[in-house]
């Protein structure tokens, strides 16, 4: 059993892929599967290119209308927001870290859409860090700065649980010790680093932060 002072201090979540299955909410709304990872993967790639934040809802209708898909499709992204699917073990890792660590999210949304998507796991978080707070899109490195400067905390004291291979780019640029949760079988996008650990699944997650300060 390790010590409770193995834990790193802080614990920073993407949401919308690390801890939320959005992927299934993406493709409900876009009517298929292969329509909604055609629109999402249009969307990361706007986003990811985007750096300074431009709304994100405007960013999803783009990418809606870029694949072909109606405008109708951003809207009935927004009407199932509210039920997200949470993936399993996301609320039992929040639980077993809440003694130890502190929780903060930083994802990629508006301030509206973020704290819905972040209330839906049911934990206390000492932070929530949008996108459109920031004033950057992640990988930009301000967003996960911006977190840490909130929690009045080093990168060496935290660890990022990725939900995609593009955070990557930001977590090695500031420094932070990285998990990927990599639930859909992405390949690691050209140019990034490699996560410390990869998983499809968050089981491994608890482990390994749990003897964090000896890794």
């Amino acid at each position: 059993m390790s010590h409770p002072s193995a834990y790193p201090r802080v614990v920073l979540f993407d949401l919308l892929t690390a801890l939320l299955d959005s992927w299934t909410v993406w493709n409900r709304a876009a009517g298929s599967e292969s329509a909604g990872r055609a629109w999402r993967a249009e969307y990361l790639r706007i986003t990811y290119g985007c750096g300074a934040y431009r709304p994100y809802e405007q960013l999803v209708e783009e990418a809606a209308a870029a694949v072909g898909l109606p405008a109708s499709a951003a809207a009935a992204l927004e009407a199932q927001w509210d039920g997200l699917p949470v993936w399993d073990g996301a609320r039992e890792l929040l639980a077993a870290l809440r003694p130890h660590c502190r929780l903060g999210v930083v994802t990629n949304c508006s301030n509206r859409l973020g704290r819905r998507a972040a209330a839906l796991l049911g934990v206390d978080w000492d932070v929530v860090v949008t996108s459109e707070e920031a004033g950057y899109y992640k990988p930009d490195p301000r967003p996960y700065a911006l977190v840490l400067s909130r929690l009045q905390a080093e990168p060496a004291q935290a660890a990022f649980i990725a939900g995609s291979g593009y955070d990557m780019f930001g977590t090695r640029q500031v420094g932070l010790r990285t998990y990927w949760h990599n639930r859909a079988g992405l390949a690691l996008p050209e140019g990034a680093a490699r996560p410390e650990l990869e998983s499809p699944r968050l089981e491994a997650a608890l482990p390994w932060l749990a003897g964090f300060s000896a890794g």
